[in-house]
């Protein structure tokens, strides 16, 4: 979902995840702020009523934007002066558009949807629990250091015996 929303007299286009820099606001990193201003909000091509959305964000940081360069000159004057401007800003992490309601019931749809998606073949069926049998006598051997034990685990040691019985189930047909 995504929303529009106004504030330090600028208008956001902004969805859950965004990072923005706006016009500096009241609070300190970590704290979490809500843009009330929201000027439209909707889903793909299907709007919603503005009023009843919330913007929620976190503030990341308080910042200085860059540096603006003011030169004044009057000509034959001998008048020249110069002078530098950082703007105060805040950067901003949107956390959630819209309702808490809809964004909880969201994630569970798509945690839903991912549990039916993987699918495994007959082949990867057979590799696996000949991977399963291999990973407890890597265990049962005597404990290393630390760096030694992370080397030996690691996720391209455990699929290289799977792609081993997979290809030897290939030669057999």
């Amino acid at each position: 979902m995504f929303a529009v929303v106004r504030t330090g007299g600028k208008q956001y286009r902004v969805a859950a995840g965004d990072k923005i820099a706006v016009e500096k606001l009241a609070g300190e990193a970590g704290d979490t702020v809500t843009l009330g201003d929201v000027l439209l909000a909707g889903e793909g091509d299907n709007l919603a009523d503005a009023g009843k959305v919330q913007v929620s964000a976190e503030i990341i940081a308080q910042a200085k934007s860059e540096k603006v360069t003011v030169f004044k000159k009057r000509r034959r004057h001998n008048y020249r002066r110069k002078a530098g401007h950082r703007q105060q800003m805040t950067l901003l992490r949107i956390v959630q558009v819209g309702d808490s309601k809809a964004e909880k019931s969201a994630p569970a749809k798509a945690a839903a949807k991912s549990d039916d998606a993987p699918k495994t073949t007959e082949a990867s069926e057979a590799a696996a629990p000949k991977a399963k049998k291999a990973a407890p006598k890597k265990d049962a051997a005597p404990a290393k250091s630390g760096t030694e034990a992370t080397e030996t685990k690691t996720p391209a040691a455990k699929k290289a015996p799977a792609k081993k019985a997979a290809a030897k189930a290939d030669d057999s047909k």
